[in-house]
C-alpha cells in the first residue's frame, strides 16, 4: 500500500526505515498517521522510545522512506520523504513529520 496516509492512523510492530545515511529496524508500538499543517498534508511517523541518536541521524539524512508492517503484514509504504520536524513527545517516543 503507498497511498499518503489519511488522518486515521495506522499501528504496527516494525518498521523498516531507509535514509541516505543509514537504514534501520525499529520494533514496537509505531504509528502513521496524515496530518494538515495551515491546508499541506504531512506524514508522521511516531517510533518509540530509543536510541536518542535516531533524531539526530534522521535530521542529518533530511531524507528517508519507511515500510511499516504489523505481524509480518505491509500496512504502508511511503514515497520518499523530506524531514520537516523532529520531536519528542512526553512519553519519549520520536515523532517524525514529513513530506514528498
Amino acid at each position: 500500500m503507498t497511498d499518503f496516509p489519511g488522518p486515521n492512523p495506522m499501528h504496527g510492530d516494525t518498521v523498516e526505515l531507509m535514509a541516505s545515511t543509514f537504514v534501520a529496524t525499529i520494533t514496537g508500538k509505531i504509528t502513521s498517521r496524515g496530518v494538515l499543517v495551515d491546508g499541506r498534508g504531512f506524514v508522521e511517523l511516531v517510533l518509540p522510545d530509543g536510541d536518542p541518536q535516531q533524531r539526530r541521524d534522521l535530521e542529518r539524512a533530511g531524507r528517508y522512506q519507511y515500510r511499516l508492517y504489523d505481524g509480518g503484514t505491509l500496512l504502508y509504504s511511503s514515497p520518499d520523504l523530506q524531514v520537516r520536524e523532529t520531536r519528542r513527545e512526553s512519553d519519549g517516543a520520536l515523532v517524525v513529520m514529513g513530506s514528498p
